[in-house]
């Protein structure tokens, strides 16, 4: 098993850095040529890794506020697969989401996993952004945040829910504490403008770019600032623009409960292997003891309700993952054997230092984007009427979300992305994904004029290109070769069928270590 949080691995120390600085343009005016503070091109050094061996690696220094060019500066850690055909369609930026996620490794993975005839036309971008990982200052507000055992999710009682506020109200007093000066500007306007200066450093005209989960988000509000400046723009597993960020994750916790029963369903239906019941609701039932039962007593002193239910998550993104939870699953069950549920908390849910940093960003980023209720009486009352449809992680994400009831940085206004002004765009969407339901695809096939829907149906998985389905990987390749899309004239412009559901591990090489389990394993904090 593989923890989702990939460790940058072999990652070589940056380059010498290139200062670039971008207009702080609105997005209904026309932005001004961008300057550099210096001639110097970026210096790409070698730094590959034994899976992406031709990754390079450079650093840039933008301006921490980019109303004020010429004022104090951070570096924005970039990787690269440069192109080897004769003729290149220029740079294609790629970003894993989050926000919080590191983009440096989806890079290599990205240009490895693309057709080669079509990577080859393309230098491959990856990026930290301002915060993440090897960009730097790195954001890390309270380490060990997620350590074990956090007080349980469902507030049953005054002591519970006083005790996730505390937590929540310390990691927000945490991060103003020791990040009061950069947290103004840890958002997502200040990250794309961050990438128009990548751009700018590139020195190419126009950015083709491809963004999963957050990054469709980053992707469709870049297009909004700098419409003229996108060449390619593909985004799979797409937020819905219309709710940043509260609405948003009520809705996810709805879509992770309608996941979460289609795993128990699976198990239900391989009940000769994990041994748990034919019937699904029963199958649910023995988990929601499972979670009653380390709420009393954690499994191996390190599972409690909470690292329970952020073990089990990653299978509403990812259904690579059910053979593992489910043997977890039934071996805590079946025969009382907690060591395998902890082995499956440390691949699959437990937060490392990379987590923290990943977490810090993630909260800075939408707490500082757009407006949450201050009022917990208003988070109680959403998240009881949620909780009584979707049980499974209602409350974890509240409490994961909850240091914005305390966030020291004003809102900002969420951007509205609805734009006619740009090339075909194409956009990937499940039916079934939990992370970022099918509603914000079909929002933003709406806003996006000329946009192409290319739909899997009945797929559940969070980020489904480049994971196996040569359908959707067809439609991609297509694109970023000619820019062409598919028509129907209708919602959706083309279909393709999902993946089949994983079987049961039969050996014990068997792993998740398909193009989907590494894709997973590369995308930000929560998709």
């Amino acid at each position: 098993m593989k923890k989702r949080a990939v460790a940058l691995c072999g990652i070589a120390a940056l380059a010498a850095t290139t200062f670039v600085t971008v207009p702080a343009v609105g997005a209904d005016a026309e932005p001004a040529r961008s300057t550099s503070r210096t001639t110097t091109a970026l210096s790409w050094k070698k730094c590959g890794t034994k899976d992406y061996p031709t990754l390079q690696c450079a650093s840039l220094k933008v301006p921490l506020d980019h109303a004020r060019p010429h004022g104090r500066q951070i570096t924005l850690a970039l990787s690269r697969v440069p192109h080897t055909a004769k003729k290149s369609q220029g740079p294609l930026l790629v970003n894993p989401g989050g926000p919080g996620g590191s983009g440096l490794t989806l890079a290599g993975f990205v240009a490895s996993t693309l057709p080669k005839k079509v990577a080859a036309q393309y230098d491959v971008i990856g990026f930290d952004p301002r915060g993440v990982g090897k960009s730097t200052p790195a954001l890390d507000c309270e380490p060990g945040h997620f350590n074990p055992v956090r007080p349980p999710s469902v507030p049953t009682s005054k002591a519970i829910e006083q005790a996730n506020l505390k937590r929540a109200a310390s990691f927000a007093r945490a991060c103003q504490d020791k990040y009061g000066d950069l947290l103004p500007y840890i958002d997502t306007v200040s990250a794309v403008r961050d990438m128009d200066a990548i751009r700018a450093a590139l020195k190419a005209p126009k950015l083709n770019y491809f963004g999963y989960s957050y990054g469709t988000y980053l992707g469709a509000v870049y297009a909004k600032y700098f419409p003229q400046r996108v060449r390619r723009l593909v985004l799979d597993s797409i937020v819905d623009p219309t709710g940043v960020w509260y609405r948003d994750n009520l809705g996810q916790d709805y879509a992770f409960n309608a996941r979460h029963q289609a795993f128990m369903a699976w198990v239900a239906k391989y009940d000769t292997t994990y041994k748990l019941g034919k019937d699904p609701a029963k199958v649910e039932a023995k988990w929601y003891a499972m979670r009653d039962a380390v709420t009393k007593k954690p499994a191996g002193k390190k599972v409690g309700a909470g690292e329970l239910e952020d073990t089990f998550l990653p299978g509403g993104y990812y259904n690579g993952y059910w053979p593992y939870l489910a043997e977890a699953f039934a071996a805590y069950v079946n025969d009382k054997d907690a060591d395998p549920l902890v082995e499956a908390y440390e691949n699959f849910g437990a937060i490392d230092a990379a987590g923290d940093n990943g977490y810090s960003i993630y909260s800075a980023v939408q707490c500082r984007d757009a407006w949450w209720p201050r009022d917990y009486a208003q988070w109680r009352a959403d998240n009881t009427e949620a909780h009584k449809k979707a049980p499974f992680s209602t409350w974890n994400n509240a409490w994961y979300n909850a240091p914005c009831l305390y966030w020291s940085q004003p809102p900002l206004h969420p951007t509205d992305v609805s734009n006619d002004a740009l090339p075909p765009v194409l956009l990937l969407q499940a039916t079934d994904d939990a992370a970022t339901p099918y509603e914000g695809g079909a929002t933003v096939h709406r806003l996006l004029r000329g946009s192409s829907l290319v739909v899997e149906q009945g797929g559940g998985n969070h980020g489904i290109s480049l994971s196996g389905n040569t359908c959707l990987d067809g439609h991609l390749a297509a694109y970023l070769s000619t820019g062409k899309v598919p028509r129907s004239g209708g919602e959706v412009d083309a279909v393709c069928a999902k993946l089949p559901d994983p079987k049961p591990l039969t050996t014990k090489a068997a792993s998740s270590s398909s193009g989907g389990a590494t894709l997973h394993g590369l995308l930000g904090p929560r998709g």
